[in-house]
Order: structure tokens, then sequence, then C-alpha cells
């Protein structure tokens, strides 16, 4: 009898989303990271949940759907860490033209089955607020509904509620080999720390590996001529914020491609992304000049403050594993995902999963799950629509309300303080802030408010090894954090494991 049902390669959020739906249905799982959760392209995004409204005009239509039902479900399972966000999209005279623009939006609004979100509505930007940053050239403009998203959170959430359902999460453990043996796979694994090494049991593996998928295939389970995967990088510029409102921006650009402005963690801009395809190791991925440079001058066709390289504060690429269609061009390869059994019929078999979007993610478990119990046999039933991630479970589903009784019955606790814990942990607040009447007691502050009370709690809950991992995946106090600080905060972790 093998150790566990499945064996999941990838901590990211397509791989601990399979996990989670697995165990919930009542398979044993154990999941193997090489690096910390969302260390690769799920923390890469652009932070939101979304349809693609682009991908209208590549005739996406299944994936827009699926996409636009989904936004709505997510918002619901983790509104601590999702929120709607509005969207304006200024009508640029010479390119798409404002009947196709109102067209695309019109089946935007009623494709997906949108019911809480708010309609698109026309604007006139010479009276809006939204006009007053852009150039006076621009006077309509339209505005509609997505959703935000703090991406590398939503997998932690995922990993942290697979575990609580009785999944087994390694992280910095790599897979070293695959072997099948009779009716099951011997799987290495490798502890990327000590370099200590052993072996587990498997009836079938999911290779959810993201932009190392073709790798794993390659060097882990001995397929030599993988080459399945169009790796498209994607990269993102943040400054200081460009204007006070809280609804997003969607440019056009002359190249056919769309950039998104959006606020970002209170005091800055955060504007993405690019497209071209990427050819490198993934792990060695950074913007590069032309990008940056590319980036400001969209965001400076439309803004009447120019943007400059010389504003950027923090800058982040990623690496979209696209399954490869034989597209032309990187932005005109579908975003869609494509789920392949590997194995003969009568041998233990390997799920590659393809491709993906952060806002499909539930949906592609779902279809991977059913895929799994073809092959392996079916336990349990979907549960993971309606079902909320850890912390979401708000009283009456009203945040605010959550976040006002906080501040009423801990008084001695700066406010701010707790507002920001509410919006990362949403109900888990408590446990972090358990024992303690004012701000002193949650221990040394670090910086920007991150206590010893929150890294405590990250390195009982979340898999936290680094202080790395807590400033720019579970957080993004590294925008904040003085960079001195970062030594303390290993420091502190070192003592602690």
């Amino acid at each position: 009898m093998a150790d566990v049902d499945i064996l999941v390669i990838g901590g990211g959020i397509n791989g601990c989303g399979i996990a989670r739906d697995a165990v919930g249905r009542g398979y044993s799982v154990l999941l193997a990271e090489m690096g910390d959760l969302a260390s690769g392209t799920s923390s890469a995004s652009t932070k939101l949940i979304h349809g693609g409204l682009r991908y209208l005009e590549h005739y996406e239509f299944r994936l827009v759907r699926e996409a636009l039902t989904e936004r709505e479900i997510l918002w619901a399972m983790a509104p601590h860490i999702i929120w709607p966000l509005r969207f304006v999209l200024p009508h640029h005279a010479g390119l798409r033209p404002a009947w196709l623009l109102r067209l695309g939006l019109f089946l935007y609004d009623h494709i997906g089955g949108r019911r809480r979100l708010p309609v698109t509505r026309v604007l006139d930007l010479r009276g809006d607020a939204a006009g007053r940053p852009l150039k006076s050239g621009y006077r309509k403009g339209f505005e509609y509904s997505d959703c935000w998203v703090q991406d590398a959170r939503l997998v932690a959430l995922n990993a942290v509620d697979a575990a609580a359902r009785g999944a087994t999460i390694l992280t910095r453990t790599r897979v070293t080999k695959t072997v099948r043996t009779g009716d099951h796979w011997t799987v290495t694994l490798a502890d990327m720390e000590t370099g200590a090494v052993r072996t587990v049991t498997a009836r079938l593996v999911v290779n959810a590996a993201g932009p190392w998928i073709d790798d794993v295939l390659r060097s882990v389970a001995g397929t030599p001529e993988a080459r399945h995967v169009r790796l498209v990088q994607g990269s993102h510029i943040v400054v200081p914020k460009l204007y006070d409102h809280d609804r997003a921006y969607i440019f056009q650009n002359g190249d056919g491609r769309i950039i998104f402005a959006i606020p970002y963690e209170h005091d800055f801009t955060l504007i993405g992304t690019t497209d071209r395809d990427y050819s490198g190791d993934p792990a060695e991925i950074r913007i590069s000049n032309e990008e940056t440079a590319y980036l400001a001058a969209v965001a400076s066709e439309y803004f009447e403050r120019p943007v400059t390289a010389a504003d950027v504060v923090w800058t982040y690429s990623g690496v979209r594993p696209l399954y490869n269609d034989g597209a032309s061009k990187a932005q005109e390869a579908t975003r869609d995902y494509v789920l392949k059994l590997a194995g003969d019929k009568n041998e233990p078999q390997m799920l590659n999963v393809f491709g993906g979007k952060i806002t499909t993610y539930r949906r592609l478990a779902e279809s991977a799950l059913q895929l799994i119990e073809e092959t392996i046999g079916r336990r349990g039933a979907p549960w993971t629509k309606g079902a909320t991630l850890p912390g979401g479970d708000v009283p009456a589903d009203d945040l605010e309300a959550y976040r006002a009784r906080i501040v009423a019955t801990r008084p001695g606790i700066d406010p701010a303080l707790i507002a920001r814990l509410v919006r990362t942990y949403g109900t888990r607040t408590e446990a972090i802030l358990a024992g303690a009447a004012i701000t002193a007691d949650l221990g040394r502050d670090f910086g920007a408010g991150l206590t010893e009370a929150e890294v405590r709690y990250l390195l009982r809950e979340e898999w936290v090894r680094k202080a790395e991992d807590i400033l720019w995946r579970r957080t993004k106090l590294g925008l904040r954090v003085p960079k001195e600080a970062v030594a303390e905060i290993d420091s502190f972790i070192a003592s602690l494991r």
C-alpha cells in the first residue's frame, strides 16, 4: 500500500488548490515545494481576481465566463484578502472604438453570473474624480468591476486549510526523482536546508510545478523531450501613489496590450504587466530596463504627471507557464489551463498541470479531481464552492464591523495595526492578539507594525523560515520595514526554531 494517495509537486496556487480539494474529499495528500509557498509565479501576479477583459478579443469565451463566475465565489471564500475594485477604462481615440468597448463590457457584465458586483457605467472624465490625474484629452471613460487579491496569501491559506484537513505540507523540499514501481510511484524527497533524503510512495503524482513543469518531466520523471510550456515574463513596477481615489485604471496601448495602474498598499501605485517570451531559469527572472521604460511610457501616455524610472520603489517579475499552443505572440498565447495524464492504462499516472490563472485555480482543482477520481477511484464530492478559507468566516460577512469590534474590545492596541491584521488574517487576527491588552504586549516591533507575536504566528501556522517569506509573501511589509531589520527578523526566527 502506498504511503499517500496523491503526491503534489509544487506549492503555488494550483498545487495548493488541488491539495486542499483532494484532502477535503478524503484522499491522503503530501505536497512538496522546493522553496517557500508562492515563491514563484503565484506571488508575481497583477493581484487581480478578474475575467480578463482583453481575452474576449481572442475569443476565449469559456475562460472568461469561468473566471467571471469565480470572482464572487472567491470573494465570499476570503473576504479579508479579496475585495471589489472598480476599474476606469479611458477611451483613447485612435485605438479600440467606443462601441467595441461598450460591447465588450456588456458581455463582461452578463456572461459570468454577476450578482453582487456593480455594473459598468459611462464616465465623463472632465467632471469625475477619476479624470483628474489624467491628461485633459481624455474625456470619456467606462467604469466596471473586478476584484483585488493578496495573491501569495491566497496560496498560503489554501495550504493552511489543506494541512488542517490532514494533508502534509513540506516546504523547502525538492522532489528529485519519481519512479513507477508496480502500481505506485516511489518518490525521492530532498530537504533543501538539511540535505536529508527520504522516499515516499504515492498512487498518483500531480506535477503542478508551474514554470518548472517541463524540468520535472525531464529530470525527475525521465521524459527527455518534454516541451509543453511557453514561458512568458510579466513584470511590474511600484511607484509612490499617483492619485488619491480608490479606483484602478486599465490603459490601452498602441501595441494592442493593456496596462493596469492600481492602488497598492495604501501609499503606492502598482503598474503592470508586460508580456514577453522568457528562456532563462525562472528563479533568476528580473525586470529589464526595457520593461521598466515600457511601463513608465504607457502610464505617462495617460497620467498628467509623467512616470519615470526614478520613481520606481520596487519591482517584481514572474514567469507565466502558459501551455504552448503555437501562438505567434506572447500576449496571444492562451491563458486557459490544460490538464494531461501521463502513463499507460495499467501503470501509475502523473497528472500534469499546464497554464491557468489565479482566478480559476479552484475550478482547475475541481477539473483535476475529476481526472484523479477516474484514475484512482472516487472518494468525496466537490466541496470547495461556499467553503471559506482560514480567516474568511467573518460574522455577517461584514469585515468592517468585525474590525470595529476588535478595535472596541482592545482599546490599548493601535487601531491601524488591527486594521492591517484584519485585512491580512481575517478572524485569525484574534490568535495573533491573544493575551495582549496593549500594543507592547505583542513584543518587539521590527518596523511597520510587524511584531514578535505576528512572526510567531507565521512560524507556527504558515511555514515561514525567513524574513523574506514574511516581508514579501505573507505580507508586503518589505515596502516599509527598514532594510536593517531583515537581519533582526532572521535572527529572531532562528532563535525560535
